[in-house]
């Protein structure tokens, strides 16, 4: 099966700036694939060049195995794309929007209504009556993601679909998001790092439009990421601090703002075992000790940090 989106040596600039710069990238057929970058980074602009609304100054990008430079109409249709700011008329109903956004693919009849029942419920947005304009900013993002789905497109593209919401419209638009994994090829744009690790098969992360990593959440931190133990003593920091620091296992040694040890370790199995041991030598006590890996944030402020100047 080809990828949905293949990029190669993409670039965009703007007069003396690159926007994107030699960008190759690949989204395989049927994923969840979370485009991570900070503000600025370029995101918008790839979402621009994928939907055919700017033109590459460099390099080549297909979308569903088609040219986007010269046959975007087809591929249009094939695609759907929710902005970062969604626009609506506030007076319809979501049952009334999404009927006419239906009719603008010129879907009617009986597939129409069934196509509008599938998304409300999806949404849910079944029982819900009142007009758009009464609507949380969540209920808005729900329509949304339902309104750029009613073509039964094969790629959904989001630009930041969760950047504004709470906790509760945050989960409610992963969850719809979640739900088409291995139906609907999803290019998520975000730089909200907890929602990609939440629920994406594979990220590439974009810095200064440059693609800095790209590949499974699991391989990223792996390849990055780094093993620690944290651990926080009833007195003797400072001593029980010098003695990790002088053991083989020990990369780093860092004191957090609450005097905790925080230490990245190349052995977490011996740290789990020599820590403790200190502590006691030291006729001391702990009040806390935590072992594990670092999560995709660490990895993204390290890959971004060592892709800046």
């Amino acid at each position: 099966m080809s990828a949905a989106i293949v990029a190669s040596g993409l670039t965009k600039a703007y007069r003396s700036t690159r926007a994107l710069d030699s960008v190759d990238l690949e989204v395989a057929t049927g994923s969840i694939f979370g485009f991570l970058g900070p503000n600025g980074a370029g995101k918008t602009t790839m979402l621009r060049l994928l939907t055919g609304m700017a033109k590459p100054t460099g390099g080549t990008v297909t979308v569903l195995g088609r040219d986007v430079a010269t046959s975007s109409k087809a591929m249009r249709a094939e695609v759907g794309f929710l902005p970062d700011v969604p626009a609506f008329y506030d007076w319809m109903t979501a049952e009334q929007f999404l009927t006419f956004a239906g009719g603008l693919f010129r879907l009617d009849g009986a597939l129409l209504r069934d196509r509008v029942a599938m998304l409300l419920d999806l949404a849910a947005l079944t029982a819900t009556t009142t007009r758009i304009g009464e609507y949380s900013r969540g209920m808005k993002q729900r329509l949304g993601v339902a309104q750029a789905l009613i073509n039964a497109p094969r790629l959904l593209l989001l630009d930041e679909p969760t950047s504004a919401l709470d906790p509760i419209g945050r989960k409610a638009v992963l969850d719809m998001v979640a739900s088409l994994r291995g139906r609907t090829t999803v290019f998520f744009s975000t730089h909200i790092l907890a929602d990609v690790e939440r629920v994406c098969d594979t990220v590439a992360i974009l810095d200064r439009g440059r693609i800095v990593a790209n590949s499974s959440i699991d391989e990223l931190k792996k390849r990055y990421g780094k093993q620690r133990v944290v651990v926080q003593v009833t007195e003797g920091s400072d001593a029980l601090a010098a003695s990790i620091a002088r053991l083989h296992w020990a990369q780093t040694v860092t004191r957090g703002t609450q005097g905790e040890i925080e230490v990245t370790v190349s052995d977490i199995a011996a740290a789990r075992h020599q820590i403790p041991a200190l502590v006691a030598r030291q006729q001391t006590g702990i009040t806390m000790m935590e072992a594990g890996e670092f999560g995709l944030e660490e990895v993204f402020v390290e890959l971004v940090g060592q892709a800046r100047p």
